[in-house]
């Protein structure tokens, strides 16, 4: 599977190893202040984008054009919250199989549903975080580019050249 293009700021986080010359795409202009979220994101999502539209902002990552994005974010987030919230309660009141397993209207046993929920909201929340760089690897893969080669000489050194 092919990589997915960068965007241009986070190839400038990142450096140029191939020293090759990089084209700089347009870029929308960046707000003098942080932009407001939609109206809809409220409760657990609005929590989270004053926690992370700030400091996206401030790195310069987040423009008015990337407001629905993290607007997804924020509300996958809050999404998952709720959820794990509900799978928790579920749990104090299940002390033996912790909520996983619940009874069916036959009697019989099954998977909570909830913890399909959780998981798939947790899915969301870690795929659109990667797109800001909000995860540990995606942050990896922006300092990989900053971080000088080791100065000491490896085994192999020399040996191509």
């Amino acid at each position: 599977m092919p990589n997915p293009p960068v965007p241009f700021p986070l190839k400038v986080l990142r450096g140029n190893p191939g020293k090759r010359p990089m084209r700089p795409e347009p870029q929308p202009e960046i707000a003098a202040d942080v932009p407001e979220p939609p109206a809809f994101i409220t409760g657990y999502a609005a929590d989270e984008w004053w926690k992370t539209a700030p400091e996206l902002h401030r790195l310069g990552l987040l423009t008015r054009i990337d407001v629905p994005a993290l607007a997804a974010y924020c509300h996958a987030f809050a999404q998952w919250r709720m959820a794990a919230e509900a799978l928790a309660k579920m749990q104090t009141n299940d002390p033996i199989m912790n909520g996983m397993i619940i009874k069916t209207k036959y009697g019989d046993a099954a998977m909570n549903p909830m913890v399909s929920i959780v998981r798939k909201h947790a899915g969301d929340v870690v795929r659109y975080a990667s797109e800001f760089g909000l995860t540990l690897l995606a942050r990896s893969r922006l300092a990989a580019g900053t971080n000088a080669p080791p100065s000491g000489g490896g085994k192999f050194d020399g040996l191509l050249g």
